[in-house]
């Protein structure tokens, strides 16, 4: 059996279960229970606050767990990175209020910064020879210039609207981050075994996203021009058709060049063009 820690609560929480679902890994999603064991796969998940899943990897007290990365530099515990996720993206950067004059990196000399993040700030001023008064907060870092107990801050930022509405400018990035799957480095056989089927069943769902599978009907004398715009996993499928002269090509599709390719197979008399999502893809 195979333990796994997540998020309690949060986008972090949604992103794993929905990511879980997908993988056909059923896990009851209760808040009462802090322990819940998988009805279809050898694995168990332990509800946690974010802040507490990088030291309960490292000790052995889950196997794995789903952490933002910026909480795992921060909490520096001793477990490894297996694999990034590519959800619940953000970045950690330093804002000021918008009215100042921002100069660059050396503003914040002498300045008082608050943050969640204290490690983190920390070791990049120090990288850049920059002295900051670093003030500790947990929650509601954005509202700390605004009541004079901050110059600046440094939090996390999504899309940037918490930071508007408390009248401040992001100034610089010091860090992104996803979520990423972090293990115990003494984890046996069985339990890596485990690990494994879930990774390549997570990989699967992966390798799917914005994807689209598109089968059309194309005359044979176009099929060369056709197949030159279909960007295929290895090359477009073709399918004779009970008319000789027309055959049928299967292809996955990018959904951010769909749109752009289907105009060039229009006009290359493609017809019967059917387009279908695809929920796994195996590479």
């Amino acid at each position: 059996m195979l333990r796994i820690a997540i998020q309690s609560k949060g986008r972090l929480f949604d992103d794993t279960m929905n990511l879980l679902a997908e993988a056909d890994i059923k896990v009851s999603a209760s808040k009462r229970t802090l322990l819940v064991q998988s009805s279809n796969f050898p694995l168990e998940v332990l509800y946690l606050r974010d802040d507490d899943i990088p030291q309960s990897v490292a000790n052995g007290v889950a196997d794995i767990g789903v952490v933002g990365e910026n909480e795992f530099v921060e909490r520096n515990e001793n477990a490894q990175i297996i694999s990034r996720l590519g959800f619940s993206r953000c970045r950690l950067s330093l804002a000021i209020p918008k009215e100042i004059n921002y100069t660059g990196l050396d503003w914040f000399n002498g300045r008082k910064i608050a943050t969640s993040y204290p490690n983190i700030l920390r070791n990049f001023m120090l990288k850049r020879g920059i002295q900051t008064d670093i003030h500790v907060i947990t929650g509601s870092v954005e509202i700390s210039p605004g009541i004079g107990l901050a110059d600046g801050i440094f939090d996390i930022v999504s899309s940037g609207s918490t930071l508007v509405s408390n009248n401040l400018r992001e100034v610089e990035v010091v860090m992104k981050s996803e979520a990423v799957l972090i293990g115990n480095w003494n984890m046996d056989e069985e339990k890596h075994r485990i690990l494994n089927e879930m990774l390549f069943r997570f990989e699967a769902v992966r390798s799917a996203q914005d994807k689209k599978y598109v089968m059309l009907n194309a005359p044979k004398d176009r099929i060369k021009e056709i197949t030159s715009v279909l960007p295929g996993i290895k090359s477009p499928t073709i399918i004779p058709l009970a008319d000789d002269n027309w055959c049928s090509i299967h292809t996955v599709l990018d959904e951010k060049r769909f749109w752009e390719i289907i105009g060039k197979l229009k006009d290359l008399g493609a017809q019967g063009i059917l387009v279908t999502p695809i929920e796994k893809m195996i590479l």
